[in-house]
């Protein structure tokens, strides 16, 4: 598929040709799904711990005996219904990661950019680069071209002056190709890729 050229300064600059097994595909939602909810797993800290029963201080005797004395019958009070007693089924420290096959991730990947580009979200940017970093200046460019919540894809190595200069523009992320993921396409409105970035993504996922 053909897919036109674009520089930051909003001219045209070529067309390129777009691989129909990465960008032309029928988007698959229950991948997507299932790759966000991994993604979001895997960076859960799991650090969340309350007191149980073994962690509270104290004596694991009765607090009466057991008979004669016309009470409920009660062991130490450690237990779950007395006040400073441990939480009963709290949360404990654990991972929250699961598994999920390479081959559902990478056509996961695949599906949410066949989806931008069948939203008519997806940009070819000839150069992701900027001669200052300048925040205003970039802002401007940005602006111009209509693209208020985007995520934009460069090469290996990121242009200095246009990662910094990106970094305070609200709505506005910056990543290398390898660091192109379902969670952050999804969530900006518009993808844009570079020239290098499509030449990477494409070698990536063939």
């Amino acid at each position: 598929m053909k897919c036109a050229v674009t520089t930051l300064d909003n001219k045209k600059a070529g067309e390129i040709d777009l691989d129909d097994g990465i960008f032309g595909l029928d988007p698959r939602p229950d991948l997507l799904a299932r790759m966000v909810n991994w993604q979001l797993a895997k960076r859960r800290a799991g650090t969340h711990k309350v007191q149980g029963r073994s962690d509270v201080k104290g004596t694991t005797q009765r607090m009466y005996r057991q008979k004669g004395t016309g009470r409920a019958r009660h062991g130490p009070p450690k237990v779950s219904q007395f006040r400073s007693g441990g939480r009963a089924f709290g949360p404990v420290l654990r991972s929250h990661s699961h598994k999920l096959p390479k081959k559902v991730r990478k056509l996961a990947l695949k599906s949410a950019l066949s989806a931008k580009a069948a939203d008519g979200k997806l940009v070819v940017l000839e150069a992701a680069k900027t001669d200052t970093p300048k925040t205003g200046d970039l802002a401007k460019k940005l602006g111009a071209l209509g693209w208020s919540s985007v995520l934009v894809i460069g090469g290996a190595a990121l242009d200095e002056s246009f990662r910094r200069a990106a970094g305070n523009i609200p709505g506005v992320d910056v990543l290398p190709e390898q660091g192109a993921n379902v969670y952050d396409i999804l969530r900006r409105d518009t993808l844009v890729l570079t020239k290098d970035a499509v030449e990477a993504l494409e070698a990536r996922l063939k």
